[in-house]
């Protein structure tokens, strides 16, 4: 299995790892750590078969030149009985667009009907907790709900990672986006 992922900028990535290592140093949540490779992001996308060779010259082609995207989370939320905890950014007509023309122009792809990160089903949302207790997630709810402020930043790189590794998500490809 393979995601499309939305990264950030390296200010807005900091700011998501220190919660992450915050969550890890109160035993609250140690989601961060269970991936060797995790990176705060955003996921576009999810493919379980690919001809990776074909999907990234396609790739190349339609990111080039793609801007950066300003983004603004102010909004923690969980999904019901997950035990998830994550970000929500605001969303905004270029977020969607993002999302939505990725779909478009890559909707061959499109392997999985049920998955999340279709459009219509996706919820966009950059994880910090997940598999908590109830217990676990109102104490991780509380501690980021006070901690904290509006983080505002930018989407400068779509990455594709490869997911079927276990406790690995090692980068297969990348596209950086034009800096505003």
């Amino acid at each position: 299995m393979y995601g499309l992922i939305a990264i950030f900028d390296e200010q807005t990535e900091q700011i998501i790892k220190d919660i992450w290592k915050e969550l890890k140093e109160k035993s609250i949540s140690f989601y961060a750590y269970e991936v060797e490779d995790r990176i705060p992001h955003i996921t576009l996308a999810s493919y379980n078969d690919l001809n990776l060779s074909y999907l990234t010259k396609q790739l190349d082609v339609y990111y080039e030149g793609k801007q950066a995207i300003d983004i603004t989370f102010n909004t923690i939320g969980s999904f019901l009985n997950s035990g998830a905890l994550f970000l929500s950014p605001t969303v905004t007509a270029d977020l969607i667009e993002l999302h939505t023309n990725h779909h478009k122009n890559f909707n061959q792809f499109n392997d999985d009907p049920n998955s999340m990160y279709l459009p219509n089903r996706w919820i966009p949302h950059c994880t910090i907790a997940n598999r908590l207790s109830p217990e676990k997630l109102s104490k991780a709810f509380d501690y980021c709900s006070k901690r904290n402020a509006t983080i505002s930043g930018q989407i400068k790189e779509i990455v594709l990672i490869d997911v079927s590794i276990k406790n690995k998500a090692p980068i297969i490809y990348s596209k950086k986006f034009i800096e505003k």
